[in-house]
């Protein structure tokens, strides 16, 4: 570093990050400003602005049937009715043998005919909740309450009906295991429901009971995810699957008043994920290495910052948060945002699946947006696509209500 360099620094608080080789194809350097938060200028209606889609997706959502994981059963499966099952997204029939056993990874390439029906019940029952939800924080029309709770009821209480709290055999791969740590990222997008219960729990409509069961339901799921042993290969992984891991913790901690937890999901947010995840340009390797690294990269981005707006308060304050050498998660926003902005700027090659549909609309944008006093974040933010259809940025985008989460 020059004298001059030195100098703006000093002069500008701007950093000039020198960053390792990750790879021959390396992301170039970035010049990342390194702004604290400033007390809160810009705002933005959230509720307003996605009044009218919130409202046809609640609408929709009032006339829908339970939904309840026992009305499929996958021929691999080795739980029971009420064990939620999937495949690993990668793994193939073997083409060597005459049963297709064991199956074969193919590094990005999901295979379609993977039982992915359990998947489909949890993003149907999250889209149609989080919606109900956001209905009546917008409305407060007692009718989307009720709705929900009979949704609610069915999928996480009805002894007959319900969801296991555990994710044992999830992303099985037939002829090699019967469940895995990785599967664990499957239940991802129920990360939303808390925080639909937690719009609708005063409302009258809203037994005390259930809320109860409900309670416990997300309580006894954290203690299995923090005592099993697919539960502690995941915690402990050294990527995107790590972060979403205690983004379900500290959603499901925060629900239902675990302290301990919180203090755990922190404390990796500050001596785990930033210091052994980011690098020092702001970006993720582990993500860029991947055969996908532009989507892996938005997703890791956005379950870090969805972690900084849960467990930020006055006295924790992760939008803050910054190692000796820089490295915070205003860095990594700045990596990442002009490639939000602008794909084609983009330097790896386009991921192998989805790389037309990518981005969409990006909570990191909005929650990093106000954090940061940012007007150009949100107005990125307001101008994504907030309902992609393909299935692929679907799965990977686990906030579709933001109007739920936004303090």
């Amino acid at each position: 570093m020059n004298h001059a360099q030195l100098l703006a620094i000093l002069t500008f608080g701007t950093s000039f990050i020198v960053s390792p080789l990750l790879a021959d194809d390396a992301v170039p350097l970035t010049k990342t400003k390194l702004s604290a938060v400033q007390p809160a200028k810009v705002s933005i209606d959230v509720g307003a602005i996605d009044h009218d889609r919130i409202l046809k997706a609640a609408d929709a959502a009032l006339k829908l049937e339970p939904i309840t994981i026992t009305k499929f059963h996958a021929k691999y499966s080795e739980g029971g009715a009420n064990d939620f099952y999937s495949n690993g997204d990668y793994w193939w029939p073997n083409p060597d043998t005459t049963n297709g056993l064991p199956y074969v990874q193919r590094d990005g390439q999901t295979n379609p005919d993977n039982f992915n029906e359990h998947r489909k019940c949890i993003w149907a029952l999250k889209d149609n909740v989080a919606a109900l939800g956001a209905a009546y924080k917008i409305t407060r029309d007692d009718k989307y309450v009720k709705k929900a709770v009979q949704l609610l009821r069915v999928f996480f209480l009805d002894p007959q009906t319900r969801m296991n709290p555990n994710l044992q055999y999830a992303q099985a791969v037939p002829g090699v295991s019967p469940g895995r740590g990785t599967g664990i990222i499957d239940t991802l997008h129920i990360v939303e429901i808390p925080k639909a219960i937690e719009a609708m729990e005063k409302s009258k409509a809203f037994p005390a009971n259930d809320l109860a069961g409900l309670k416990k339901w997300f309580a006894d799921y954290s203690d299995w995810m923090l005592t099993s042993k697919n539960g502690d290969a995941e915690a402990n992984a050294g990527n995107n699957h790590a972060v979403a891991f205690w983004l379900q913790v500290a959603v499901f901690s925060d629900f239902t008043g675990n302290e301990t937890n919180l203090a755990e999901c922190r404390r990796r947010f500050e001596k785990v994920f930033v210091p052994k995840q980011m690098t020092n340009d702001g970006s993720f390797p582990r993500e860029l290495a991947r055969t996908k690294p532009y989507g892996y990269s938005i997703f890791q981005l956005d379950n870090m910052v969805a972690l900084c707006q849960v467990l930020s308060t006055g006295t924790n304050d992760l939008w803050n948060f910054t190692l000796d050498d820089g490295r915070n998660i205003h860095m990594a926003m700045e990596f990442m945002y002009p490639y939000l902005a602008d794909k084609s700027k983009w330097p790896k090659k386009p991921d192998v699946n989805a790389w037309d549909s990518w981005p969409a609309r990006q909570p990191s944008l909005l929650f990093a947006g106000l954090a940061f006093n940012d007007e150009q974040y949100l107005d990125l933010w307001k101008k994504l696509n907030p309902d992609p259809t393909n299935e692929e940025v679907r799965r990977n985008i686990a906030i579709t209500q933001p109007v739920l989460w936004v303090k």
